[in-house]
């Protein structure tokens, strides 16, 4: 995605725009440290290059900007639940619009906050009082914080992720570890080496991953540091070639380039009362 060439809308600052992409408003950064791109559409980050480096997310040629379906690629706010343990499947923050509440900057990088708070729609879905703020610090790496809290009466429970779509060179030669001794797949437990490699679909969560999660990327000459807080487990997810095909907003050959490695909370185990918060944090750092 080339950020500088999309239409500006509003300059907000030295570093900061508002712009147009198809039928959605971004949030443009370019920055001497790094660029990136955030939607307000599902506060979703669209795009992270440090500066004099390759793309660090992953967006697909195929992704919909119309504003009505969840975008293919980037880091997806999958609140306040992960998959389909309600519907929509992974939640209604992500085809929300936010708003945006602040931005800040300095000579190290920007900050951009996003809010989404409770309405009559999403009291339709989810039958709770709250506001959900989305923290994306842009320098030469990206930290980007999920903040929960239950601004009602009664106690609530939630899950979600941060469902990061990694760029790499090439998946058949790519390593993912520090992934602990254990995943599940498919409702089942199983063990694990701590690293995965790819020569079909993958598609599992890690519940015992270091905080700090290696993507070891030879094609493109790099490793990834997925750094996560807040989470009870790490998902690991590539299509692979058949699901691919199947998919109108992905390219057949998708998988070949893109890894999923998401900061989760799988099983909405997060219990807020009144007044409380959570905060659920991915930091990429490219090596």
């Amino acid at each position: 995605m080339d950020v500088k060439q999309l239409p500006t809308l509003a300059v907000l600052s030295d570093y900061v725009t508002v712009c147009e992409l198809d039928g959605i408003k971004v949030v443009r950064v370019i920055h001497p440290k790094a660029t990136a791109t955030i939607s307000l559409f599902g506060a979703h980050v669209l795009s992270f290059q440090p500066t004099g480096k390759k793309d660090t997310i992953w967006m697909s040629e195929n992704a919909d900007f119309g504003g009505s379906k969840a975008i293919r690629g980037g880091i997806p706010v999958c609140w306040p639940w992960f998959g389909k343990a309600a519907e929509p499947s992974h939640g209604f923050a992500r085809t929300s619009e936010w708003t945006l509440n602040e931005h800040r900057e300095n000579d190290e990088g920007v900050i951009i906050s996003l809010t989404l708070q409770d309405s009559a729609e999403t009291r339709a879905i989810w039958p709770h009082a709250f506001k959900a703020e989305l923290l994306v610090e842009v320098t030469d790496t990206l930290d980007v914080k999920l903040v929960s809290t239950n601004t009602g009466d009664t106690p609530f429970q939630l899950g979600g992720a941060l469902h990061t779509y990694l760029n790499i060179g090439d998946i058949t030669t790519t390593t993912v570890s520090s992934l602990g001794n254990e995943y599940i797949e498919g409702g089942v437990r199983k063990p694990s080496a701590g690293n995965t490699q790819f020569d079909q679909e993958v598609d599992r969560i890690y519940p015992h991953a270091d905080e700090t999660v290696v993507v070891d990327d030879p094609a493109l000459q790099r490793r990834l540091n997925v750094i996560n807080g807040g989470n009870n487990g790490v998902v690991v997810w590539n299509p692979w070639k058949a699901l691919s095909i199947s998919m109108g907003d992905m390219a057949d050959n998708s998988y070949e380039t893109m890894v999923c490695v998401e900061s989760a909370v799988h099983d909405r185990s997060v219990t807020l009362n009144a007044g409380e918060t959570h905060t659920l944090s991915t930091k990429i750092v490219s090596c």
